[in-house]
């Protein structure tokens, strides 16, 4: 009891000898090595150690070191000399499999199965499935009104086993004059966030033990390692400010289809305390803020595509070769059809957003009003570049007005699952929340303030969208993968809402337009716009889509000013005039 959490903690970060080993990273192996040390002395004495005596040295290590451990992780993330993985993904015999253990990451019949899978494509389709990638990243660049000349570095991020496609991505983007950065998702607690893994990776022991790990920092956050881990930050970005000026953001292949997981709330694992919540928000936004100065926000882009793993089941074939003709559908079809949408949308003062089927949704969206409707529109026409595939129009709330509940009977975040998910909007704002997930709604709302709210009292509805794939959303039912579905092609599945920060975050103020030439102008919020004066109270650096499944949708019907209705969705299917064409695939599941 006095000891167990604090050297659980310590047994986890000694995990990261192995990344070091490999990538021969000797100093950090050595500093860790002596942290182990250190404590193993405490217990070699008569009695044992009492609890501040391991405490304090955790501390006075995860802050001494962070000199060494926070720098490396930003040199890595815009240097290309740092070619560990690039090398292997470019040098390696890609059909001799054992390339698979040169990471050392944690490899298991998923991956080899999935880099085996890769092999057996026909060198075409593999080609088709990189300049997808690559090509939505040049044009998230043009779309952006960003000059892609001036960088030189582009972050790629995968899972292990998609190197064959990683390879191809490489070429075509030195074809642009963009270099690869290819770094490992961070090793020690003081570079992870939360059970994310930001990076390449292998596969996952064990989800729970990450889960349990994910506020390890609670032993050792206080004032003053914020400040020293922010001072080590700028100085490394101070360093490395030529390489970061010339970064032009990350390009992602997710991925989906691994087991379900249901987390467990161990009483036995670490949690943040109030006073170090507020502090954890505010090292992320002074962090977010470090890095935007020099990693230029407004000059950078990123893009991101998800292909299905060999867990996903005996239909994993299938459902991949289905995955590429949705990642690569009719860009200008649907430009076509969602700017018959965008018109409706345009004429509204505010959305009403109805659910059925046991779906409790009754949400009203207040829309920005347009000064020149010639010239301006409300709504992005969101074809495939930075988020593949295409599918979706969307627009950042006004939050004044906007009141109602949002629900969804299951839907996964993060790679967690929610049940029964329902959160309360007043004025823009979370109000209420709750979820179906434990007994005890104490914990139903701890894990959402965790793990939606990311420990803010509140956040903003950042985003208001309708998604337009119904091929994906056939695809899903089909195979019985909607649960499996990532974000990036669930939130193109029916309506979506994401709470946090907009979808412009700290870009706000560069115009973007939509293939008809008009500007959209509802790129902030009244709590974005807060920048002007106070930078730390416009941004929570967190953005979550929660899609309604179009089985669960009554209705989405678009309120003019002057009362006048505008149905565009009915029962799940689209009622709007030029947009029926959506329906097929419905119609054709039906069958």
């Amino acid at each position: 009891e006095v000891h167990g959490r604090i050297l659980s903690f310590l047994y986890a970060e000694l995990y990261a000898l192995i990344g070091y080993a490999f990538e021969q990273r000797l100093h950090e192996k050595v500093i860790l090595q002596e942290l182990l040390i250190e404590v193993y002395n405490c217990f070699e004495e008569e009695e044992l150690p009492g609890y501040r005596r391991i405490q304090q040295i955790i501390y006075w290590f995860e802050s001494d070191y962070s000199e060494i451990t926070v720098a490396h992780r930003i040199r890595e993330a815009v240097d290309p000399k740092l070619d560990f993985a690039a090398k292997i993904v470019m040098e390696s015999d890609l059909k001799d499999l054992r390339y698979l253990y040169r990471y050392g990451e944690y490899i298991t019949e998923n991956e080899r199965k999935m880099a085996e899978f890769m092999n057996s494509l026909d060198e075409e389709t593999v080609e088709k499935m990189a300049s997808t990638f690559t090509e939505g990243y040049r044009i998230g660049f043009v779309l952006g009104g960003k000059d892609l000349s001036k960088k030189q570095t582009v972050n790629i991020r995968y899972m292990v086993g998609f190197e064959r496609m990683v390879r191809l991505a490489i070429r075509n983007f030195e074809k642009m004059g963009l270099k690869p950065v290819i770094y490992r998702a961070a090793l020690e607690r003081i570079n992870k966030k939360g059970v994310h893994r930001i990076g390449y990776y292998g596969a996952i022991p064990n989800r729970q033990f990450d889960y349990d790990h994910r506020a390890d920092q609670a032993i050792y956050l206080d004032k003053a390692f914020m400040e020293r881990r922010l001072g080590v930050m700028r100085s490394a970005y101070e360093n490395y400010k030529t390489l970061a000026n010339g970064h032009a953001g990350p390009a992602c292949i997710d991925t989906f289809g691994e087991p379900e997981f249901y987390p467990q709330t161990k009483p036995e694992a670490y949690y943040l305390s109030d006073k170090q919540k507020k502090l954890q928000t505010q090292m992320d936004n002074e962090s977010v803020q470090i890095t935007n100065r020099y990693i230029i926000g407004k000059e950078r882009s990123f893009t991101i595509i998800a292909f299905p793993v060999p867990e996903i089941g005996a239909d994993f074939p299938e459902i991949f070769k289905e995955t590429i003709r949705i990642n690569t559908l009719d860009y200008q079809l649907y430009a076509d059809i969602q700017q018959k949408l965008i018109d409706a949308l345009d004429q509204g003062e505010y959305v009403h957003i109805l659910g059925t089927n046991g779906n409790r949704t009754d949400l009203n969206v207040q829309l920005h009003p347009l000064n020149d409707p010639k010239k301006e529109t409300i709504f992005e026409n969101c074809v495939a570049d930075v988020n593949i595939p295409v599918g979706e129009v969307f627009t950042s709330p006004v939050l004044e007005g906007t009141n109602g509940v949002l629900h969804v009977s299951k839907v996964y975040l993060n790679e967690l699952q929610y049940r029964d998910l329902e959160i309360t909007f007043s004025n823009g704002m979370v109000s209420e929340y709750n979820c179906a997930n434990f007994e005890r709604e104490l914990e139903n709302k701890a894990y959402i303030h965790d793990n939606v709210l990311y420990k803010h009292p509140t956040l903003p509805l950042g985003e208001f969208a309708i998604g337009t794939n119904t091929t994906a959303y056939v695809t899903a039912k089909k195979y019985g993968i909607e649960d499996k579905m990532p974000i990036l092609i669930a939130e193109k599945m029916g309506p979506h809402f994401a709470v946090g920060d907009t979808c412009y975050s700290w870009c706000e103020d560069i115009k973007v337009y939509n293939p008809n030439g008009k500007e959209i102008i509802a790129r902030d919020n009244s709590v974005s716009i807060r920048r002007k004066e106070d930078v730390s109270k416009a941004y929570f650096h967190c953005h979550t889509d929660i899609t309604i499944p179009y089985e669960e949708l009554g209705s989405i019907t678009v309120i003019t000013k002057d009362k006048k209705e505008i149905t565009l969705l009915e029962n799940g299917k689209f009622v709007l005039p030029g947009t029926e064409i959506l329906n097929e695939p419905l119609k054709n599941s039906n069958k």
